[in-house]
């Protein structure tokens, strides 16, 4: 079978291997397709700051069942299934607390431990999810959509709030599908105009602008708000910069969510946090209610994921996937291996 790998830095090659033999409890899923994840790219690019190397990567799926064992989950050979990519240790305080997403020992498929892009992978059944006829290429984005409902269940936005998300690719444009699921009033930016031109078209935001500069945003806040601030601001980007601008355009008592990944520290000014009373809010992957959550949006026809698709590439291709995604990152919204 092949395997897409990340040998070292800078490189990944598809393998040959022998299909792998499961375990008490596991099943044997055929893959079908999987979204390329931005710590996939940090992984190829050599800035992911836990990957070990060599590593089969990917943890956005959808495939089909093989080989089950009857199981209280009702998971049959013949489904179409996605999963839960996060593998936690049971025992730590937030594993004994129930907050499993916050797991001291977290292992993420294709980051600690190997991941979902082969042809044939095992997966504990207990962390399937039956993909209820959903689309596949859809059900494979289940599993973002999951990390971004779950940073604005956190910020229990709700009817009328104005909420601005700061960045345009998958995550944030899936935060403000979530949020709009909430009833909220959403808008978008991004450094790329394509970005947020397909935010607000295809997913039916209440509007955007391209975060050029400092004056863009106080006139967008002023546009919008009439200077009051959003009740909600968004994160999605994971750079200081993007988070200054949370904190900056967030109305008194506002709510601050920060779901990007931090790759740098940032200078803040504690005083903003004193004076506004504002709460901030992190957000760490996700739980099985917010696959439940998700996956019943789309079943429903509240939003297409596949809108979320630039580029597909077979498996064969992993090194031209990841050449075109560290080159033009900023226009490729979503890109999906296809088994």
């Amino acid at each position: 079978m092949r395997a897409i790998v990340i040998p070292e830095p800078w490189k990944s090659v598809t393998e040959e291997r022998e299909i792998p033999a499961r375990k008490e409890g596991e099943v044997l899923l055929k893959m079908i397709c999987g979204g390329i994840c931005g710590s996939d790219l940090a992984s190829y690019r050599g800035k992911s700051a836990y990957v070990s190397y060599p590593r089969t990567i990917g943890h956005e799926f959808a495939a089909q069942v093989m080989e089950a064992d009857p199981n209280e989950y009702g998971i049959k050979p013949g489904m179409i299934v996605t999963g839960n990519p996060y593998f936690n240790c049971g025992t730590c305080y937030s594993c004994r607390r129930g907050i499993l997403n916050c797991c001291v020992h977290n292992e993420t498929m294709g980051v600690q431990r190997e991941g979902a892009f082969s042809d044939y992978f095992t997966m504990p059944v207990s962390r399937l999810y039956d993909g209820q006829g959903i689309d596949p290429q859809e059900l494979a984005l289940i599993e973002p959509f999951c990390i971004s409902y779950h940073g604005v269940s956190r910020a229990s936005v709700r009817p009328g709030d104005k909420v601005l998300v700061l960045g345009a690719g998958a995550i944030g444009i899936l935060a403000g599908v979530a949020a709009r699921s909430f009833g909220a009033e959403v808008y978008i930016s991004d450094i790329a105009k394509s970005k947020v031109e397909a935010a607000v078209c295809d997913f039916q935001l209440n509007g955007g602008f391209v975060n050029d500069s400092p004056e863009r945003l106080v006139d967008f806040v002023q546009e919008i708000t009439g200077g009051d601030g959003f009740d909600v601001t968004i994160e999605a980007v994971g750079a200081p910069s993007t988070f200054l601008n949370c904190v900056q355009a967030v109305a008194s008592r506002g709510r601050v969510v920060v779901i990007g990944v931090a790759k740098s520290s940032v200078d803040f000014d504690f005083l903003d946090l004193q004076r506004k009373e504002l709460e901030m809010y992190g957000s760490r992957a996700a739980t099985t209610a917010d696959f439940y959550s998700t996956m019943k949006l789309v079943k429903d026809g509240f939003v297409d994921l596949k809108k979320l698709i630039s580029r597909t590439y077979s498996a064969d291709r992993a090194e031209e996937a990841f050449q075109d995604l560290d080159q033009n990152y900023e226009t490729i919204i979503k890109a999906e291996f296809e088994f």
